[in-house]
């Protein structure tokens, strides 16, 4: 019984890190409450929907954008549009006199699967913008570089 306690607790904390796999990752020597204003600054181009310091967690509301025109289905077919959608995660936390700050974009497009059902009319999701992850995570770098944190 008290193995299989420790089993599920071990799958708990494996599935805590994996959330924020393929995430950009960097480490600042720096405090955590001047690496967390900046990371604030360095996303307030974006709507925030979760902000929360104790936690170490400030997650972006959905901002909507044109993708690239693709062809759906055996045929090839066109004329869904080419909507995509992008929101930004970034956590923090403190290791002693280090903070780890990662960047995790979540990317969804609009119709990208044919067919007349239900499930063809939905958001799905695409791969990030490794493009946006690496905007975030140097502006990021240039606001702690600025307020005088090195990069580790």
């Amino acid at each position: 019984m008290q193995r299989a306690a420790l089993v599920i607790i071990g799958l708990l904390m494996c599935s805590g890190c994996a959330s924020m796999s393929g995430a950009k990752d960097q480490y600042f020597v720096c405090s955590y409450d001047i690496a967390w204003d900046a990371v604030l600054e360095s996303v307030k181009d974006r709507p925030i929907q979760v902000q929360s310091k104790e936690k170490g967690l400030i997650e972006t509301n959905w901002v909507e954008m044109e993708g690239a025109e693709r062809a759906y289905g055996m045929f090839q077919r066109e004329g869904f549009g080419n909507r995509e959608r992008a929101r930004m995660t970034v956590a923090l936390k403190p290791l002693n006199d280090v903070v780890s700050v990662s960047v995790l974009e979540t990317r969804q497009r609009w119709h990208l699967k044919g067919g007349i059902t239900q499930e063809a009319t939905k958001w799905w999701p695409i791969d990030p913008s490794e493009e946006s992850e690496t905007m975030v995570m140097d502006r990021i770098k240039t606001t702690l570089n600025q307020k005088g944190c090195a990069t580790t």
